[in-house]
């Protein structure tokens, strides 16, 4: 079955870095593009940014433009989401997805505050 499984959140301070991981399972990764998603606390889930099957674009959400990069490594099955210049207002548990499945993972947490 398509699992999705998220890594790499956690606790960091206002101007720091982590980068997130998305490892896809159960369906043939390479022929979907990915997203990260978000959803923060008492608000609805936002698209924060999306990458074509072939890495020949990426799109990304007006408030993390030249903060944050989505990128894959197809022989990984896993997709990635570095974060630089991270600020409070970005706290939230993220997800990644498959395009058109409607599979989520357990998301993972991040937290940013001093």
């Amino acid at each position: 079955q398509v699992q999705l499984v998220e890594s790499g959140g956690g606790l960091v301070q206002p101007g720091g870095s982590l980068r997130l991981s998305c490892t896809g399972s159960g369906f043939t990764f390479r022929r979907y593009g990915m997203s990260w998603y978000r959803r923060a606390p008492g608000k609805e889930r936002e698209l924060v940014a999306g990458i074509t099957s072939t890495s020949s674009s990426t799109n990304y959400v007006d408030s993390v433009k030249g903060r944050f990069t989505i990128s894959r490594d197809n022989a990984k099955n896993t997709v990635y989401l570095q974060m630089n210049s991270l600020k409070p207002e970005d706290t939230a548990v993220y997800y990644c997805n498959a395009a058109g499945m409607s599979y989520w993972g357990q998301g993972t947490q991040v937290t940013v505050s001093s």
